[in-house]
Formats: C-alpha cells, structure tokens, sequence
C-alpha cells in the first residue's frame, strides 16, 4: 500500500500488482478498492493495476471541505505520481470522476467510463429519497442506509444484493455509507457541459450493460457525441456491477479496447 497526498494535503491509499502498462482503477459509491477484487487478477495478468480507496474511505483520509472537484484532484495526484501516462477505468460516480480527471493532466491515456453518473436524462434522485436517507442517519442506520441506496435508487436486484451482503465487502461498504449523500448531491448539481470536452483527445470506451437502465444507454449518446474519440461497448445480459457479475467479460472488453493502437 502507498500513500499519495493529493491537492489538499489527502492522503489518498492505493495498491499496485501485475505488470504491463499501468491501468488505474477508480470505484463507485459506496465501493472502496476491494470492489474490483474478482477481476483483478484478469486484469493484472495484462497491466499493471492500480487500485485506490477514495476520500473518506477505507485507507485513504478525508477533508471537511468535501466537493467533486477534490474527488477529481485526487486522481489526477495519483496518474502523475505514478510517473507514466496511465490508462484510467472509472464505473459509476468513479466514472464521472475520471472524466473530469482527464481535464486536469495530461498523463491519463486511454479513458474507459462504465455507466458514469451523469444525469444528463434524469436520473431516480429525489427529495423523498434524500429525507428518508437523511432519516436513516439520524437513527445511525448505516446499513439500512446503503441498502436504501442499491434497492431504491439504483435498483439492483435482489439476488445482487444478496451476494453483496454475503461478500467480504459488505463490512466496508457500510463504513462508507457516510460518504453517499455527498456523492448523490455532487451528482444532481453537476451540470454536463459539452464544450469543456471538445478538446479531450483520450480515446474513450463507453461501457454499458445490455439489461441496464434506458437512462444509461441515453447518457452513452450523449456521451457518444461529445466525446470526439470514443466508443461504445455493451455488456450482454449485465447491468451496473458486470465487474462482478461477469468478471471474464468484463477484463476481456478492458483488456481489447486497451490493445488496440
């Protein structure tokens, strides 16, 4: 494990295995770096992998003075202490946060984004939502709180989130529930604006799973259309976490958008 301190002074964990060409790995909600430990070893078998536990989690520490933009310094602390251009995989709210990251250094390669939380068509969020979580905290019922999270908002079937309770991860995942409203709220103020990625010149992979929300294939587009250099891939039969419903699948559409010149 190391320690990279980002803009702020954050010390920001990360850990590293595998060899080849670096490939960092950026979690979602609730996540920590143990979210992409069935596929890791795929992945490590082609790259050197990086994993980090972003602010407020896990290893890593915190700032009072939360926003995304710190969310996205952080990255872009960690591609550039690693020294090399860096290729960067972000899912969800990681997603979004690699995006904005490829603005701030020119060190991050290719950009791979898998299903970003980006509400440029709406997205479940509400203000009944966001009192009942609220509510929740007062009672500090963490658990009910993330389960609120992946039933109500995202949606996540039943059985995943069976396997998420039963998994090693689940311990950590309630630790960090604390950190989920501050990210849903970044998400609903985030305003998407094309012309800041005109000049982005990283080629992009869109990931999306085939049995996914509509929203997800509308923000793709979107996403499509504003990004110059990217592309799209949709994982059959998958949804928001093919990292571990479909691990093989998911390396393999890493491993041949990363091969490509």
């Amino acid at each position: 494990m190391k320690l990279i301190t980002s803009q702020d002074g954050t010390a920001i964990a990360c850990w590293q295995g595998g060899s080849g060409d670096p490939l960092l790995l950026i979690h979602g909600t609730t996540g920590d770096h143990t979210a992409w430990i069935s596929t890791l070893s795929l992945l490590q078998q082609h790259f050197t992998v990086w994993t980090m536990d972003r602010r407020g989690r896990g290893l890593s520490g915190d700032n009072h003075d939360y926003a995304l933009a710190r969310e996205c310094e952080d990255i872009a602390a960690v591609v550039e202490s690693i020294g090399i251009r860096v290729h960067v995989l972000g899912h969800s709210f990681g997603g979004l946060c690699a995006l904005e990251a490829a603005l701030l250094t020119p060190n991050i390669g290719k950009l791979i984004l898998y299903e970003p939380s980006i509400t440029l068509t709406g997205s479940n969020w509400s203000a009944e939502l966001e009192n009942r979580l609220q509510a929740l905290w007062q009672q500090n019922a963490w658990e009910e709180s993330l389960l609120l999270f992946f039933r109500d908002l995202l949606k996540t079937p039943q059985a995943e989130i069976s396997a998420l309770q039963s998994g090693s991860g689940w311990i950590s995942r309630v630790a960090a529930a604390h950190t989920i409203l501050r990210e849903l709220q970044s998400i609903d103020r985030y305003v998407f604006a094309p012309q800041k990625f005109q000049a982005l010149k990283n080629s992009t992979l869109l990931m999306i799973g085939g049995d996914s929300h509509k929203r997800r294939f509308k923000t793709a587009g979107l996403l499509q259309q504003c990004l110059s250099h990217s592309q799209r891939a949709v994982l059959a039969g998958q949804q928001h976490s093919a990292m571990r419903s479909a691990p093989g699948l998911f390396a393999q559409t890493i491993i041949e958008f990363l091969n490509q010149p």
